[in-house]
């Protein structure tokens, strides 16, 4: 029977495997934050919702029906860490990192499990890349952590209870997990600038994307710089989530002006916008509840929340290239144009259609959860739609309905959270299967469009 079983997990597209995992993951997530050293004495955690915390740490979402300050001892915390870097970093990638430790070697699957999982297009030097990711990782996160931990030293008592905030803010702002373990999310450092700027810097390491990290180092470390060159992933992605996060940040101020940021400080209400940008990215943090907020302005950071991080990243949403390459293909077509050509380079005609097949797919699910949650929940319309793109977006920013959720609105924000995690594209791989090469055509008939 073990050998049957082990002869049908093998048989697995790697989409399907890489499922696999992350349910496995989810499943010991709520062991481990259910044992007795993770929660504190005098609480009682449901099923459903230690359910809910542990897909929203796999997915590094943030979403949560519990508080955690009030739920979880500092060995919980630390659990909550440690599934944090295996929801942001991947599964793969950590369970590599573990067989390298063991002296196992890493064979065309398990290398094909690692490409998937990451997002990746090839796998010449698969290994030695996701070596370089997991070390520079760690290194960004302690260094944020020993940063905010010893300013974290004029807030809290004791030097232990400031280094474990600084570290598990650190982490949680690194792999844009958006728990956080002060009660507020940072909304106690909203006048901190320093606080701020540190967690803004690291959610955008997180989230701006593997690849264009180790490019990034590549490029420090070259000799010649005039003749290294940047990937067109690089470009795109560098110059969409800077687009996105100044033009993220003009929006909010220009919205709340009159509203929210009445009466502010230029520079308070400046890094309200620029926190709320950021944090859009798939991060989750707040320096304020974002209620204080007018309808135009959840209604925007919902779109923001829905485009989310970059590929082979620690984010999730549509991802910032697939927005670029959405834009990009609806301005050309607009010309007449029926390709799109960018930094002297031609995108392809599959990673078109794949940019609005995700979309397309991405709208549609989201569309379904919040008719049904409308039907469920008895709440505004605009708090669904928010909550539904923060869950998507495996963001974590919420309106305050999360722990109001019913048992059903729970388990469709879990979903969601897992899609979210997973990948469009690697979700519909996993339901539908292998992709095929069409070996038969019919003839070509034309379709009246618009």
């Amino acid at each position: 029977m073990f050998n049957q079983l082990k002869k049908s997990v093998n048989q697995l597209t790697p989409a399907r495997m890489i499922a696999v995992y992350y349910f496995l993951a989810v499943f010991v997530s709520v062991l481990l934050l259910r044992a007795p050293i993770a929660v504190k004495p005098e609480v009682t955690l449901s099923f459903v919702d230690a359910l809910f915390v542990a897909v929203s740490a796999v997915s590094v979402t943030g979403l949560t029906t519990v508080n955690i300050s009030e739920t979880f001892t500092v060995a919980g915390n630390f659990i909550l860490m440690f599934v944090f870097q295996f929801g942001g970093i991947g599964i793969m990638a950590l369970g590599t990192f573990f067989w390298l430790i063991l002296g196992k070697k890493i064979g065309l699957r398990e290398r094909r499990l690692i490409l998937t999982d990451l997002n990746q297009m090839g796998l010449a030097g698969l290994v030695k890349m996701l070596k370089e990711i997991l070390f520079l990782i760690i290194l960004i996160e302690l260094f944020g952590a020993l940063l905010l931990g010893t300013h974290f030293l004029d807030y809290y008592p004791t030097w232990q209870e400031a280094y474990l905030n600084g570290l598990f803010a650190s982490i949680s702002a690194t792999t844009n997990a958006g728990f956080d373990i002060t009660g507020s999310s940072l909304a106690p450092f909203a006048d901190d600038y320093f606080v701020q700027s540190i967690n803004i810097l690291l959610m955008t390491l997180g989230a701006i994307g593997f690849p264009v990290l180790m490019e990034t180092k590549n490029y420090l470390a070259a000799k010649n710089k005039e003749l290294f060159r940047f990937s067109l992933f690089t470009k795109i992605t560098t110059v969409t989530f800077a687009a996105l996060l100044i033009g993220g940040t003009l929006i909010i101020l220009l919205l709340e002006a009159n509203h929210y940021f009445a009466g502010m400080s230029w520079h308070k209400a400046f890094f309200y916008a620029l926190f709320q940008s950021a944090t859009t990215r798939s991060a989750g943090l707040s320096t304020t509840d974002v209620t204080n907020f007018t309808d135009p302005t959840i209604l925007a950071m919902s779109g923001l929340v829905f485009i989310g991080a970059s590929p082979s990243s620690v984010g999730g949403g549509i991802r910032t290239t697939t927005f670029a390459i959405n834009i990009l293909f609806l301005f050309h077509f607009g010309r007449g144009e029926r390709t799109i050509k960018i930094f002297k380079r031609e995108i392809p005609h599959e990673d078109i259609v794949k940019s609005l097949v995700v979309t397309i797919l991405a709208i549609l699910i989201c569309f379904t959860a919040t008719v049904i949650l409308s039907m469920t929940e008895k709440h505004d319309l605009l708090k669904i739609i928010f909550e539904v793109s923060s869950a998507f977006g495996t963001n974590g920013l919420s309106m305050g309905i999360t722990p109001e959720l019913s048992t059903p609105g729970k388990f469709i924000i879990m979903i969601l959270m897992f899609i979210g995690r997973v990948g469009l594209i690697q979700f519909l791989l996993a339901m539908g299967g292998k992709e095929k090469n069409q070996s038969i055509h019919y003839p070509k008939e034309r379709v009246i469009i618009g």
